[in-house]
């Protein structure tokens, strides 16, 4: 699976962007998909996760009434709508899909995409 994300940007904060991964080589209806985000200096972290067929999704607590992950299994793109942003939202983010394990951690993902800068200024 090839995972290409995109809709990074520079915003202030309290604005909106939507992220959005998608897929070729292979059907996204079969993985779990979901989102990390690295910050300068920091460790990569969870963002989001969202079951194969879309029916739970599952988010840090950082960004929890704020982002909402989605997927559309027929465009093979799974997106991140992102909300009322704030400055430590800014990061490199990526997505990437699993065919099983904790949403939670990283190195149970199986392929990632090449990460969308996200800025968000005061």
């Amino acid at each position: 699976v090839q995972l290409q994300a995109s809709g990074g940007g520079l915003v202030q904060a309290g604005d909106s962007l939507r992220l959005s991964c998608a897929a070729s080589g292979r059907t996204l209806s079969n993985y779990a998909m979901g989102w990390f985000r690295q910050a300068p200096g920091k460790e990569r972290e969870f963002v989001a996760a969202i079951s194969w067929s879309g029916g739970s999704t599952y988010y840090a607590d950082s960004v929890k009434g704020r982002f909402t992950i989605s997927r559309d299994n027929a465009k093979n793109t799974v997106y991140l709508q992102m909300n009322s942003l704030k400055p430590e939202d800014t990061a490199v983010y990526y997505c990437a899909a699993q065919s099983g394990g904790s949403y939670y951690l990283d190195l149970l993902y199986d392929y990632w995409g090449q990460g969308t800068l996200v800025t968000v200024s005061s």
